[in-house]
């Protein structure tokens, strides 16, 4: 329990010249009450402790400080759970293989940012507290200072050797990386060109003609990933699906009108060759810049040719473009026989629709004669059984009359 302590102060007599202040009329402090006292309103966190201290702990100050002090306690650690849960978002923890590790700072346009922030399954879905969280994971163990606090200091004829400075060749890698995925204009222009995205661009639309049709590949197993793989680019979302083989006849024409309409974003910028080095030449930078825009207009020309070849391949092997003809065809043939006066041809799916009815029809009446035969079958033996048990029975009333 707290102890009171009561000190001998005296206050001082006030001089007779004194005169207490009046407020000046601007003044936005209220003068002060006649009695000396100012009614206190019941708010506020020194009331909350007041009500607490009086109510829970009938005013003793030791419970009150010890209960104060566990509820501290409890909200650092949900608070500390709170930012641990926060910071566990799977990122910045691949393997970091010995090739990522050897990167060239200088050489920053060829490698691969998503890699060496270790955000390569997520690559442009990547969101900007991934790449925040990724980016201090890697700072925090391959900072050079950090990795020079870890590594003991040895000197070999005056050159000190525990420095790596492989690490800060990586680290200036981290840096760049990070720069890049921060800038939304950097970022748009890398995954326009995404070493990986490359490679699997190069896989799947090597496709020909041919080559579908020699080895009898599923249409849509074989276009539905090509397209869901353009999809990225595309500047009007959501973007239409290949679809399966019921799909009707205007989703597919939505489909190909999409298509063939393609607008994308994609740019490449990041093919840009630079300034010479120390050239302040205003022909050199005029140059290189309009050599820069040419290769961008004929890389982008050839993108979007590529996207309408694929969709001319697919449009020529689409199943459903004949499925769409022929019932075309059919619905024409109808209006003129009706047009004529003539019988109405039926069409290929009644035909089969009749057909199908006519097979259900046949197995549904041998099923039922096979329910017919079984049932007799089962009828007979009923009865054969029957009449050896009255056998039996007028067998053994002879045998006791006997």
């Amino acid at each position: 329990m707290a102890t009171v302590l009561t000190l001998p102060i005296t206050a001082p007599v006030l001089p007779k010249d004194y005169v207490p202040p009046v407020a000046s009329s601007s003044s936005r402090l209220s003068p002060p009450h006649p009695t000396g006292h100012r009614v206190l309103l019941p708010v506020g966190h020194a009331h909350l402790d007041h009500l607490r201290l009086s109510l829970l702990h009938a005013h003793d100050f030791d419970s009150f400080d010890a209960q104060t002090a566990t509820e501290r306690e409890a909200k650092a650690q949900l608070l500390a759970a709170e930012g641990a849960a926060e910071d566990d978002l799977g990122v910045g923890d691949e393997e970091e293989t010995h090739e990522l590790l050897s990167l060239d700072p200088k050489e920053w346009k060829k490698q691969d940012h998503y890699a060496v922030l270790g955000l390569s399954k997520f690559r442009y879905l990547a969101t900007a507290e991934q790449i925040k969280i990724a980016h201090r994971k890697k700072v925090l163990k391959h900072h050079p200072d950090k990795k020079a606090s870890n590594v003991p200091s040895e000197t070999i004829l005056g050159i000190n050797t525990s420095r790596n400075t492989n690490d800060d060749a990586f680290f200036k890698c981290i840096q760049k990386a990070h720069e890049v995925l921060t800038n939304s204009e950097k970022r748009r222009q890398f995954d326009s060109v995404d070493p990986e995205f490359l490679e699997i661009e190069d896989q799947l639309t090597g496709i020909t003609e041919k080559e579908f049709k020699a080895k009898k590949l599923d249409f849509f197993k074989t276009f539905a990933p090509i397209f869901d793989m353009y999809t990225r680019f595309s500047r009007v979302q959501p973007v239409p699906g290949l679809g399966a083989i019921d799909a009707t006849k205007d989703q597919v024409e939505g489909f190909y009108d999409f298509w063939y309409n393609f607008d994308s974003w994609r740019s490449f910028e990041w093919y840009d060759k630079e300034v010479n080095e120390g050239s302040d030449s205003r022909d050199d930078k005029r140059y290189t810049e309009k050599k820069n825009k040419s290769e961008r207009a004929r890389r982008k020309k050839e993108d979007t040719a590529k996207i309408r070849m694929l969709v001319d391949l697919t449009l020529s092997l689409d199943p459903r473009i004949k499925l769409i003809k022929q019932q075309e065809k059919e619905a024409r043939e109808a209006k003129k026989a009706a047009a004529a006066g003539k019988p109405l041809k039926k069409t290929k799916a009644q035909e089969e629709e009749e057909k199908k009815k006519a097979e259900e029809e046949k197995k549904a009446k041998e099923e039922a004669e096979k329910a017919e035969r079984e049932a007799a079958k089962k009828a007979k033996a009923a009865a054969a059984n029957a009449a050896k048990k009255a056998r039996r029975a007028a067998r053994a009333a002879e045998e006791a009359a006997s």
